[in-house]
């Protein structure tokens, strides 16, 4: 694949800015540009200096050598091993500095050696520990990165710990963890409402369909594209295609007597005497509905106006919370955590959860859930309402990735009205806070299908409706559909709040499309966030910000810190934080600097050549290079252990890519 650079750096001195910014190139000027670096023809932008990196270290897989495939036992035996090695220190010992500290004593499978421990640790990072101040306490103790800054005793508290962790907000419980281990979570409201609507969503009605739904899923991995693209029909007016669970999805909750199911057991509860039967029969059943299950109204539900307020998106790895702290320093007024699967959720794994915190600082905070059946997504809402805090709940609809598409959610849902339905109107029903919706402009490229559904959307029980002007198809491919986005929002009911998403890289942008938009209520802010932060004090402020190398390795070292916070300041927390700086820094370096540019703003799909930086860290920042961008992160925080790898999960900087982003 023809890299960017040599797509753009080796002509520009040829073409005129407008002819550049025909061919998507970004229009630096003449005394800036140099000449592209010269790599092998195996190599892609940014991975083919992994790949160099990966042989210089002897790895397998960086010398085109397959990777010795291992029995799931062996990979226990090696991470049993990994446990007992000297650098995996005891949590207990590490903070208190006592080998008598842990509660486990000999039977303990971690290390409690620290005088082996420190003879192997890595050197001190330069600065100081982002916990040892006169407020908090450092957990990590002698593993902590920064030791040597410690002012306060090793001695820690039970207490200590737990003020530090305050300051972030929904952590997991291990007893609910434990619960949800054991499947010991009841979901009343869930299972009430799933009942009401006529939905299967009992264990004993689940059970029963296991077999039939894991048939379904099999059917679509196969059959990919082709099952979906039946469903479809090319008249919007024609009945849709529907498969059985869609039916059952659609169908009511009466019994072939035609009474409400929750009527009839009602009335067996009278019989058996558990209720008292001192009232007509006709409004013991009208009351019984409303206490089971309390129908709310969208004027009963507490409502978030989005009018006006800078959204920053839900970002799948790069959106995680040092991120979003960031930009809520640059003025983010709504962020959101990265998009979490329900069936995770459900399971209680931490990583999951881990998606879920929230800091003090995001004052209008929601989460992002994922899954494919209104049981699944229902009983999800119940369990982050009742332990979490959060201002909304955001159901995706949108998700390209094959994986999560293949589970038949994100995107399959747009296939599938009637389970949108579904699971709109069945998680609406259990919570007072606001529901909102991410939907794409369609599953495939040029059948668009959200405007005819938009206002069943508000009907279902949604407060607000994001719109990625792209179909599942697209990808990243094209730029956004604005007109349709504007379509969309005319076509609304006024209560809706309709979000426009796609391309917004400028105060400009965001000034046109809210002005040819009147009726669209905000703009979210997605990778036009993460190549520049700093957009949201752009938009805040109606300026074009020339920022200098300076300021914005400045954002990075707060990023560090945040991470440090965020992740431990012990070497597991350092490389944890030097590979999310590291995903973000796979983002930044498209970013063009506005005194180098012919023409003002950059455009998001511009392709940057190969320039000079007013600076020698302005010209690494503008690397493309997977290495560049580890030299940067050791600026940060240290030498990269030995061995050490990266290859950018996202693939942010292959342009001419249909999974690009």
């Amino acid at each position: 694949m023809a890299t960017a650079v040599e797509g753009g750096g080796g002509e520009a001195p040829h073409r005129s800015p407008e002819e550049l910014v025909a061919k998507a190139i970004a229009p630096v000027k003449p005394q800036y540009l140099r000449p592209p670096p010269v790599r092998s023809s195996g190599d892609s932008t940014g991975d083919g200096d992994v790949g160099k990196e990966k042989e210089k270290t002897g790895d397998a897989a960086g010398s085109g050598l397959v990777k010795e495939k291992k029995s799931k036992r062996q990979l226990k035996r090696e991470r049993k091993q990994q446990v007992q090695s000297v650098a995996n220190m005891c949590t207990e010992v590490a903070r208190t500095g006592n080998v008598d500290s842990c509660p486990f004593g000999s039977k303990c499978r971690f290390n409690h050696d620290l005088e082996t421990y420190l003879a192997q640790k890595p050197a001190d990072l330069e600065g100081t520990c982002p916990f040892d101040s006169e407020e908090k306490v450092c957990p990590y103790g002698v593993t902590c990165r920064f030791l040597g800054t410690h002012k306060q005793n090793l001695i820690i508290q039970s207490q200590d710990l737990q003020r530090r962790k305050s300051h972030e907000i929904n952590n997991l419980d291990k007893d609910l963890q434990k619960s949800l281990w054991k499947g010991k979570v009841k979901f009343p409201k869930a299972e009430a409402q799933l009942k009401l609507l006529g939905l299967k969503g009992g264990k004993k009605e689940r059970s029963e369909t296991d077999g039939e739904q894991d048939e379904i899923k099999d059917e679509s991995v196969k059959e990919g594209n082709k099952v979906e693209e039946e469903s479809i029909t090319d008249d919007e007016s024609r009945p849709l295609k529907k498969s059985k669970n869609e039916v059952d999805a659609e169908s009511t909750h009466e019994t072939s007597n035609g009474t409400c199911c929750v009527e009839e057991d009602c009335e067996n509860e009278i019989a058996e005497g558990k209720i008292e039967n001192d009232s007509p029969k006709d409004s013991l059943k009208s009351s019984c509905k409303v206490d089971i299950v309390p129908k709310l109204q969208l004027r009963e539900k507490k409502l978030i106006d989005f009018r006006g307020k800078l959204y920053l998106a839900p970002l799948t790895t790069v959106g995680n919370l040092p991120f979003r702290r960031v930009c809520k320093g640059f003025g983010a007024d709504v962020t959101c955590g990265e998009m979490a699967m329900c069936t995770n959720l459900l399971q209680g794994q931490a990583s999951e959860w881990a998606l879920l915190r929230r800091h003090p600082s995001e004052d209008l905070f929601g989460v992002q859930i994922c899954g494919s059946y209104p049981d699944t997504v229902t009983r999800t809402v119940e369990l982050v309402d009742s332990n979490c805090s959060v201002d909304f709940i955001d159901i995706n609809m949108g998700c390209p990735i094959d994986v999560v598409v293949n589970r038949g959610a994100g995107s399959a849902l747009l296939t599938k009205p009637m389970r949108m339905k579904s699971v709109i109107q069945a998680a609406s029903g259990i919570v007072d806070r606001p529901l909102t919706v991410k939907v794409r402009t369609g599953y495939f490229e040029g059948r668009n299908r959200i405007d005819s559904l938009i206002a069943d959307i508000y009907n279902w029980g949604a407060s607000a409706l994001t719109i990625h002007g792209r179909s599942r198809q697209q990808r990243y491919s094209k730029l956004a559909d604005w007109d349709y986005i504007s379509k969309c929002s005319n076509n609304a009911p006024e209560e809706l709040n309709v979000i426009g998403n796609g391309d917004v890289f400028s105060y400009c942008d965001w000034n046109k499309h809210m002005s040819q938009c009147p009726k669209l209520s905000a703009c979210m802010i997605a990778r036009g966030a993460l190549i520049k932060p700093w957009l949201f004090t752009e938009i805040k402020e109606q300026r074009h910000w020339d920022i200098t190398s300076g300021e914005r390795f400045n954002i990075l070292k707060d990023f560090v810190r945040f991470g440090l916070e965020h992740w431990g300041s012990d070497n597991k927390g350092v490389e944890t934080t030097r590979h999310f700086l590291l995903e973000w820094l796979s983002y930044t370096y498209r970013y063009v600097p506005i005194g180098l540019l012919d023409v003002v703003p950059q455009r998001l799909n511009w392709r940057p050549p190969s320039y000079y930086g007013r600076d020698d860290l302005e010209t690494l920042m503008a690397s493309d290079s997977a290495a560049d961008w580890i030299r940067i992160s050791e600026m940060l925080l240290g030498k990269v252990p030995e061995g050490f790898t990266f290859a950018p999960k996202h693939k942010s900087n292959a342009y001419d890519r249909a999974e690009n982003g």
